[in-house]
């Protein structure tokens, strides 16, 4: 019986495998923005730009940040934080999520997403097509983060 019985992995191996994911994961996140800033303050800094979880240095890009102050009234302004992120759940590989009902304005707001979409569990998916998109249109203003 013992020969025959397939390999499988023991609870130990699973561990480690979980803990190395964890790393991995958490290395691919470096590079994302650790404190998001409200675009109206992002607009009065010289330089305006954030540090990353990782340590370094995030710029944002000045014209894209003027171009969200166009399209957006005084009130997202002020509630936006940047950068918008959406975030990979590897269990749903097609789409994105938001987690961020004022982000969720935004993008409606610009047209990017329909008016009538709502947030559902406190989600709102996005198909990974629509979310390049948007991040080609908002350079350095949208980051995507895996869980």
């Amino acid at each position: 019986m013992g020969a025959d019985m397939p390999n499988r992995p023991s609870a130990s191996d699973e561990s480690t495998l979980l803990k190395w994911m964890r790393l991995e994961i958490g290395r691919i996140n470096d590079g994302v923005v650790a404190e998001r800033k409200r675009l109206s303050r992002l607009l009065q800094e010289e330089h305006p730009a954030s540090v990353t979880k990782g340590g370094t240095r995030y710029d944002f890009d000045r014209e894209v940040l003027l171009r969200l102050e166009q399209g957006l009234p005084g009130d997202l302004q002020r509630r936006l934080r940047l950068p918008i992120i959406f975030y990979f759940d590897s269990t749903v590989p097609d789409s994105f999520f938001l987690a961020d009902e004022v982000a969720v304005q935004v993008l409606q707001c610009l047209q990017e997403i329909s008016p009538l979409r709502r947030m559902q569990g406190g989600r709102l998916w996005m198909a990974k097509p629509l979310v390049y998109a948007v991040m080609n249109r908002y350079p350095t203003a949208v980051q995507i983060m895996m869980r």
